[in-house]
């Protein structure tokens, strides 16, 4: 064994717990899987991990891993305040609110650049982020400071987003991409988790798998050296082409699935995930969609890659993510330009007459144009991959971020058009698709041929086309066959995947017809999906085998998600389609129980309650709903609505006043408000307040109609005109 092999063992040992020794011969890693291999062969890759972030996802928190200043540090946000330091050599936390206060060791470190979080184990087993971070980024830039990770609102304990919920526990919400071979163990009775890994951090495990028999044919031929494999295509570009194209064989960019099992905002379907198994077969994704996505399609919220990078023309012509990141230190193989001239031209597009700005200036970097940073968790820059052209005249109309305002913050949407139409010459025409998938992103109203029609217009990307599948609804409630069948039987998976989760607009005979197909699909995600389409329609015997196994599956997959309170009102409308009131009750209670902040928990049992003419009890739960969940528009909105079946019209007006101004994206908060005022026999302030509202709404539509209806109702001709320019 070479020095430097050996120096690489002991440094993976005592710096990021990776391996233990069973004996002085021999490494075994957690697992139990001889991994000796792994050190001897791939010094080298192994050196290179070691700079990545993988490598320092987690840590045991010592004086190696810590970058906090933890000398008696005091921090405070509205009233909460914590106090970090060291005590018998352990690093610890006295964190409070109002007048309690709780001590804990800080257990892990959670990530180190460009910031680190930390970890405390508040019931055994369950461990909790804490809302203080560090910002490690250089003092110049604003770093080395403690800061909350929501800097600009209060979160009190009684916020959902607060520490101490669900969804900022470990176990859940982070675990499974931070270590190796996680399972997060959870008991849906106790309400608790027993969680394991393999590997403390990202490493081998992660993207290669446990190949032992990888290691056991290296050991066995040792005195020879691999073959030499000719690559199987390159990226070329001939002189008068602007961009490269690859030639040579297709290209098998699967192995991506193992980068997205992370890099992507998805729900598990298995508890923990393993390399190489189709993401599809392991996870069911979120699609780019409001409130997530912007309405073109940029991010928006912290979706990370998949959703992104699935819709650019790059993911199109065949680019995989190590055509710009190297496989082991995950940094991007050259800085600057030269990363995209390396299939971009460079005499046409690094040059001035392209980007219009000096040359080497930030202006004149393609990523600041193209990939855009939006910020999330206070510090971290992350650039969105879909690689979009600057449109500042679809923002003026969708209200989509750019960057060229980005960056020129003084400067309007006008200007960056007049620009870019100087420069470049009007922008090109947007496929008719492209531009209804938009306005359906933004909560505008099209029609259903509208709809179809992106479904079915191949020019556009297939995440794009999927999630307008996903979201028909949104224009009807029900749908033929013959309209959903192709996607049925589509060879994308993601087209089937939204086919069987809007199974749901089919005619029962029709839906048990077409998508019991997809039953036996190769990919679990869409058996599921068909699973629960199929949940309330009667299954024929020949089906029952295969509808009882990927339903078993939907079951499990609730059950692993079950920490949270949606999995359990997910398990309870099931149960409700069966007609098990009694379950659905149960389940309901119990999602009340362990997310006492997740309002659609109450206002689900208040509906079940509803309808067995159990006034009293829907009254009793959303008045607690309201309690634990003062600024929830959805709740009150929902005790507006038992108010008016009460007969209590009055009252209830109050309420929905209240919903809006607790929400005020909802349209149909005000559309009941004001058709309430007109129930009360005030058809002219009802007319006053709609002509005040109408405009903080995207969409119109239904206000519009009432505004006519209004106007027609008062004979006012002046209104009626003006609710048609609207």
């Amino acid at each position: 064994m070479s020095l430097r092999s050996l120096s690489c063992a002991i440094f993976l040992f005592f710096t990021f717990s990776f391996f233990v020794f069973a004996d002085k011969d021999n490494v075994t890693d957690l697992t139990g899987t001889n991994k000796t291999a792994c050190i001897y062969c791939h010094a080298n890759q192994l050196m290179e991990w070691q700079t990545s972030d993988h490598a320092k996802s987690m840590a045991i928190a010592d004086k190696h891993s810590v970058l906090g200043n933890f000398n008696n540090a005091t921090v405070k946000h509205y009233g909460q305040k914590a106090i970090f330091f060291i005590e018998k050599n352990q690093y610890q936390v006295k964190i409070s609110y109002d007048d309690k206060s709780d001590t804990y060791p800080i257990k892990y470190t959670f990530g180190y650049f460009p910031l680190q979080q930390y970890l405390v184990e508040t019931e055994p087993g369950t461990l909790q982020v804490l809302p203080f971070a560090w910002d490690s980024r250089d003092k110049k830039e604003g770093g080395q400071r403690w800061y909350h990770n929501y800097a600009h609102e209060e979160i009190r304990p009684e916020d959902r987003l607060h520490w101490r919920q669900p969804l900022q526990n470990w176990n859940g919400m982070c675990a499974d991409c931070h270590s190796d071979g996680l399972e997060r163990n959870y008991d849906t009775d106790k309400n608790s988790f027993n969680t394991q890994f393999d590997n403390i951090n990202v490493g081998c495990l992660s993207c290669h798998g446990d190949t032992p028999e990888h290691g056991e044919k290296q050991n066995k031929e040792s005195s020879h050296r691999a073959a030499v494999v000719p690559p199987l295509g390159n990226w070329l570009r001939n002189i008068n082409d602007k961009t490269a194209h690859w030639q040579g064989k297709a290209r098998d960019n699967s192995f991506m699935d193992n980068c997205f099992a992370c890099h992507s905002l998805r729900s598990p379907l298995t508890d923990g995930f393993k390399a190489n198994i189709p993401f599809l077969e392991q996870f069911t994704p979120q699609l780019p969609a409001a409130p997530n996505y912007h309405a073109d399609g940029q991010i928006k919220e912290e979706v990370y890659v998949y959703g992104s990078f699935l819709q650019s023309k790059m993911y199109g012509a065949g680019v995989n993510c190590l055509d710009c990141h190297d496989k082991h230190t995950m940094k991007i193989k050259i800085e600057g330009n030269g990363l995209c001239l390396q299939c971009h031209s460079g005499e046409t597009y690094n040059v001035k007459e392209h980007h219009q700005h000096q040359e080497n200036s930030q202006g004149a970097e393609c990523v600041n144009c193209h990939m855009p940073e939006t910020r999330y968790m206070g510090v971290d820059d992350r650039r969105d991959h879909s690689f979009k052209i600057p449109r500042p005249d679809l923002s003026e109309q969708f209200n989509t971020p750019n960057a060229c305002i980005k960056c020129h913050e003084d400067k309007s949407n006008q200007w960056a058009e007049e620009n870019l139409t100087k420069w470049h010459g009007k922008p090109q025409t947007l496929l008719p698709s492209k531009y209804f998938l938009m306005k359906l992103n933004a909560g505008q109203s099209i029609s259903v041929a509208q709809h179809l029609s992106i479904i079915a217009d191949e020019k556009l990307d297939v995440i794009s086309r999927a999630s307008a599948l996903q979201m028909l609804s949104y224009t009807t409630q029900s749908i033929p066959a013959n309209k959903l069948l192709p996607y049925i039987k589509h060879n994308e998976p993601l087209l089937r995947l939204s086919a069987a989760s809007v199974g749901l607009l089919l005619a029962p005979k029709e839906r048990e017809k077409h998508l019991s197909a997809l039953l036996n699909d190769k990919l679990k995600a869409i058996r599921v999906a068909a699973a629960r389409s199929l949940v309330s329609t009667t299954i024929t015997s020949e089906n029952q085998s295969i509808f009882s196994s990927a339903f078993e599956e939907l079951t499990s997959a609730n059950e692993i998600n079950s920490w949270r309170g949606e999995f359990r009102a997910n398990q309870a409308m099931m149960a409700l389609e069966v007609n098990d009131s009694l379950g659905a009750e149960t389940l309901l209670k119990q999602a009340i129980k362990i997310e006492p902040y997740f309002d659609a928990g109450y206002i689900n049992l208040a509906d079940l309650y509803r309808s067995q003419q159990r006034a009293s009890l829907v009254n009793s739960v959303l008045r607690q709903g309201m309690k634990n969940n003062p600024l929830s528009g959805a709740l009150t909105y929902s005790y507006g609505l038992h108010l008016v079946r009460q007969q209590k019209l009055a009252k209830a007006i109050e309420y929905f006043e209240k919903s809006i101004n607790l929400d005020s994206q909802n349209s149909q908060y005000a559309y009941t408000y004001v058709l309430a005022i007109d129930g009360k026999g005030n058809s002219q302030n009802a007319l006053i307040e709609l002509k005040k509202l109408i405009p903080k709404y995207a969409d119109k539509s239904q206000l519009k109609e009432l505004g006519l209806y209004l106007s027609q109702k008062l004979n006012s001709k002046v209104d009626y005109d003006w609710f048609l320019r609207i």
